[in-house]
């Protein structure tokens, strides 16, 4: 009996010992296993009515100092890339990891065609003003994750109203990038993977705006008294939003993607028009015509919010 007992320990034992060494062995082969990730790139609007379009001219792309696979010297019209339009910056196979540096590297000489300038602002007249910023390369320090999936695609969300200020007080439009360190905080990551969106239409029965834009922030984050003024040294109004879109097209539609999975509220804002900018006026009322909750909105990647709501004043 003695001998069995000890027989069945040792069994016992090893299977799990087994168990052990290939569970092991599972996680190193999936630490140990690179994946397939595709970089993109999107935007959110400018707040100017005058600029038809905004071109930048990357010429290198890296992930923790390596270069994007299929990358070359690009030219592109961020806004363009609004309501979840993207395009495709390259290919980088990645372990499944967390990652905290992507380096952007913009042309402000030359476009991909080699014209001049490389990266600008064309007005609506045709003219085109030069961007500029303190250095070509933009480090890039938002952390994103790559997961052990064969659908990892990261989108840069290159915010211009974050990213781009018009000089005050010159008779002609003058933009320029903001100073680095806004630059590099005016560009967020996200897997797509773990993203969803709100989208819906604004009925607004008054029609004293201008333009009305819906920015979403993080759940009790919006604090008025601040997100109103000017902050940093380029004075971006509505600094801490996560996203922003601009309502457009007969039902006034708007569409808030890549979100990350979390809670949001919603922040409707009306602008007037002062030449050929806009000008914030005042924060509006808004109310869900479903009843939803507007200051408490979880989003998952698993489906997509639909928000609509009617503007009942304004704060």
């Amino acid at each position: 009996m003695k001998n069995y007992l000890k027989l069945s320990a040792v069994i016992l034992t090893s299977a799990i010992m087994l168990v052990a060494c290939s569970k092991d062995d599972s996680d190193a082969n999936v630490e140990a296993q690179s994946y397939d990730t595709t970089f993109k790139i999107t935007d959110a609007p400018i707040d100017n009515a005058n600029a038809e379009a905004v071109f930048i001219t990357v010429s290198s792309v890296k992930v923790d100092g390596v270069s994007l696979e299929g990358f070359s010297k690009t030219t592109f019209d961020l806004a363009a890339l609004v309501n979840g339009k993207t395009k495709t910056l390259g290919n980088l196979e990645l372990k499944a990891a967390s990652y905290s540096s992507i380096e952007l590297e913009l042309d402000y000489a030359t476009d991909a065609a080699g014209n001049a300038p490389g990266c600008y602002i064309e007005m609506a007249n045709g003219q085109k003003d030069q961007l500029e910023a303190t250095a070509n390369t933009i480090q890039i320090n938002d952390t994103f994750e790559i997961f052990a999936s064969s659908t990892n695609e990261i989108v840069l969300d290159f915010d211009l109203r974050k990213t781009i200020k018009e000089e005050q007080g010159s008779v002609s439009n003058n933009f320029e990038f903001v100073s680095m360190t806004e630059l590099s905080a005016g560009i967020r990551t996200v897997n797509q993977e773990m993203t969803g969106k709100i989208s819906g239409s604004v009925n607004d029965a008054g029609d004293n705006s201008d333009k009305i834009i819906v920015y979403a922030y993080k759940k009790g984050s919006f604090d008025a008294d601040v997100e109103t003024k000017g902050q940093g040294e380029s004075n971006i109004v509505f600094a801490n939003a996560i996203t922003s879109s601009e309502l457009s097209g007969l039902n006034n539609a708007y569409s808030l993607n890549f979100l990350a999975n979390g809670e949001y509220e919603l922040v409707f804002v009306s602008y007037s028009k002062n030449n050929n900018a806009f000008a914030f006026n005042s924060l509006l009322e808004a109310e869900s015509t479903t009843g939803l909750n507007l200051g408490s909105i979880s989003v998952t990647s698993a489906i997509q919010i639909s928000a609509n709501v009617s503007i009942t004043g304004t704060k």
